[in-house]
């Protein structure tokens, strides 16, 4: 690291410590020439994830608004804000971990509708009628009963 002061290009490590909840390591530095000393930070370069809407259009992805989607959907029902944060972390790190610098609002749709299926089962409901458009009876019906079918239960 190239001192500040005198702009040697050598110096030496006197101390490291992580910061910001181990996501960035704070180096304490002394220049090998002028014997000067300076802290460094060393974080992990993030890259941009782009959401692709239905339409073709592409944002950065956002996980705000996945929260106050989810937010909505849990509205006047027992689901505890920790869970509702816990799902949105889970889904920006499943998102992160796949190296991808773009992915559909499809996919992220379903991440969020099968979250919400384990966490409430009526904010899965309120959720996935908005996501996917139901029309009418019918599509909220045939939503229900192949939740009923997966648990086993009959029609």
């Amino acid at each position: 690291m190239k001192c500040m002061f005198c702009g040697c290009p050598d110096s030496k490590v006197i101390d490291s410590r992580t910061a910001e909840d181990g996501t960035v390591i704070r180096r304490r530095r002394e220049c090998v020439n002028c014997g000067k000393r300076f802290t460094t930070y060393e974080t992990v370069e993030n890259t941009p994830v782009f959401v692709v809407k239905n339409g073709g259009a592409r944002q950065v992805f956002d996980p705000n608004k996945i929260k106050m989607g989810i937010i909505r959907a849990c509205e006047k029902r027992p689901v505890p804000s920790a869970a509702i944060d816990k799902l949105v972390d889970d889904i920006q790190k499943k998102i992160n971990n796949s190296l991808v610098q773009e992915i559909s609002s499809r996919e992220i749709g379903e991440m969020v509708c099968e979250g919400l299926k384990e966490i409430d089962e009526v904010s899965y409901i309120r959720f996935a009628s908005v996501y996917r458009s139901f029309t009418d009876t019918t599509s909220f019906m045939q939503e229900l009963e192949k939740m009923i079918v997966k648990k086993g239960g009959k029609k």
